[in-house]
This record gives C-alpha cells, sequence and structure tokens, in this order.
C-alpha cells in the first residue's frame, strides 16, 4: 500500500524544490537566502543547483509547475509575496494534481489497485467515489462474512441462489451496485460464497432494488430468500411491512408499482416456471443480514 503522500514526498517535492531553488537563484538570492526561504539547508541547495536530485520528468514538463515556480521565485526575491503566500499556492496546486490529474496518474502506477477505479478523484477526499465505493464495498463483506455464520441461512437461499447488494447513493444503474459475483448458494447446508463482492455483478436483485427505489424505496441494500408460507408468517411476526408484485410482470415496473419508503419486503409469489422469492430491503448491506438473523 502507497500513500499519494509519498508521491508527493518522493517525486513533486525534489522537482518543485529544485525547480524553484533555481528560479531564486536567477534572481540573484545567496545559497543562504535561498536555504531560509525554503528550510532547507545550505547543502540541499547546493544539490539543486547542482542538479544532484533527480527530478520527475513528467512535472518538469508541465507548464502549471513550471508557472508557479517562475511566479513564487519572483514573487519571493521581490518580497511582493511572502512564505506562507507560497506555501498556500504551492499546496493549492498539489490539491489540483492530485485529483485525476499527473500526481493521480503516478500513485496509480506505484499502487495499481487504484486503476479499478476511474474519474478525477481524489483519493484523500472525505466526500470522493472512491471512498464511498469502498464503504459499500465492506459493508457488503461485513453482511456476506454474518450470513456465512449464521446458522440456518441456507435454508433460506432459494434454488437459483441468493444474493446480497449495496447500491452507491446515487445509483444509476446495476454497475452502482456491489454484489457477489455469481450467487450465493446452498451447499450441503452451508451458504457458500464464490468470491469477493464487485460492482455491476448482479442484474436480478440488483434491478429489484433500484426499481424499490424508483417506486420510493429509501433502501440502499436488499436480499433475495424464498418465499412460502412459513416465511410470510416470519415477516409478520418481526413486524415487517410486506407488499406483493407480479412475478409475470417486467420486473422493474411490477415492483416500482409497490414498493414505497414504508415497505420492509417485497415479494412474488412465483408464476409459470418462476419461483417464489422475496426481497428484503434495507439501509445497508449488514442491516440486511443483521434481519435475516432475527427471522430464523
Amino acid at each position: 500500500m502507497r500513500f499519494i503522500e509519498e508521491v508527493v514526498v518522493d517525486e513533486f517535492l525534489p522537482t518543485f524544490r529544485a525547480l524553484l531553488a533555481g528560479e531564486l537563484r536567477e534572481q540573484g538570492l545567496t545559497q543562504s537566502a535561498v536555504a531560509d526561504l525554503l528550510g532547507i539547508s545550505q547543502s540541499a541547495v547546493s544539490k539543486y543547483a547542482h542538479g544532484e536530485v533527480e527530478m520527475n520528468d513528467r512535472l518538469v514538463d508541465d507548464e502549471r509547475v513550471t508557472e508557479l515556480t517562475a511566479r513564487l521565485g519572483r514573487g519571493l526575491a521581490d518580497g511582493d509575496m511572502s512564505p506562507v503566500q507560497a506555501l498556500v499556492e504551492t499546496e493549492v496546486l498539489v490539491r489540483q494534481l492530485e485529483r485525476g490529474d499527473v500526481l493521480a496518474r503516478l500513485h496509480e502506477e506505484t499502487f495499481p489497485p487504484l486503476s479499478a477505479y476511474e474519474g478525477d478523484f481524489a483519493v484523500h477526499d472525505a466526500d470522493s467515489e472512491i471512498r464511498t465505493a469502498e464503504r459499500v464495498l465492506a459493508s457488503v463483506r461485513r453482511g456476506v462474512r454474518t450470513l456465512e455464520n449464521t446458522s440456518g441461512f441456507a435454508g433460506l437461499i432459494p434454488a437459483v441462489g441468493s444474493n446480497l447488494v449495496e447500491t452507491l447513493p446515487d445509483a444509476d444503474g446495476i454497475e452502482d451496485v456491489a454484489a457477489v459475483p455469481g450467487r450465493i448458494l446452498d451447499v450441503k447446508g452451508r451458504a457458500t460464497v464464490p468470491g469477493e463482492p464487485e460492482f455491476g455483478v448482479s442484474e436480478h436483485v440488483a434491478t429489484v432494488l433500484l426499481a424499490a427505489r424508483d417506486g420510493g424505496s429509501d433502501a440502499r441494500a436488499a436480499l433475495n430468500v424464498r418465499y412460502d408460507d412459513d416465511i410470510a408468517s416470519r415477516f409478520e411476526t418481526a413486524g415487517l411491512t410486506t407488499a406483493r408484485f407480479d412475478a409475470e410482470e417486467p420486473v422493474e415496473a411490477a415492483v416500482a408499482d409497490v414498493a414505497d419508503r414504508d415497505v420492509d419486503v417485497v415479494y412474488q409469489s412465483g408464476g409459470f416456471g418462476i419461483e417464489p422469492a422475496a426481497y428484503l430491503l434495507d439501509p445497508d448491506a449488514e442491516t440486511v443480514a443483521d434481519r435475516v438473523r432475527q427471522l430464523l
């Protein structure tokens, strides 16, 4: 695991300081004065001046970096810019370069798992898409572990298998829904999970959840289980509000017609070649898994 701050320290900082030291020296400042402004030793300034510090070519060739170092060099030398302003201007550029820009690409190269995420995200942004996505995946992982360790859950798995899914907050389609690849299956009385959760790997349960949200449900997670009179009684005993949809109608419209924010379970009682099934709806995958434990 490599942090983007390491990329800043190892790649940006030496390059930026070398360029800025060069600009300050060109403005006529002594090595001592440059050292004081940059907060480094005179020997470090000497190394920068003599090209003894390795610089990143992509940063050297970036016009924004070279333009800023030239502007800071003039401002600091003339006294028109304070060291505090120079620091703030540099931090602004660093944050810009971290957001889907050259520093983000350098980070991705040193930490390949980031390549799974597209878009101009900032890895340390509290509201970044990557952080939200990882939290959803973690929620599904925890929910799956709960189900695996819940005695009796395998008996609720329908013949076609179950899936535990959770959406991103502003999901538009199944690519925004995390789920177990394939299905959770009953193998000799044990719930068996084929792999780690991913986005875009559930079509049916994800479609039901998205349709429920279109109908007014606030749920962001769902799990499908088998449906029969016994399970219907468990729902009633647990005080869950249920709503039936027609299994032989298109799922998107059928579920949206019956789901609203007060519905805890949508179900269909089967049809020609269609196995009865119920879909528990909850705020997150962990809550769905806990709900299942309460039903057993």
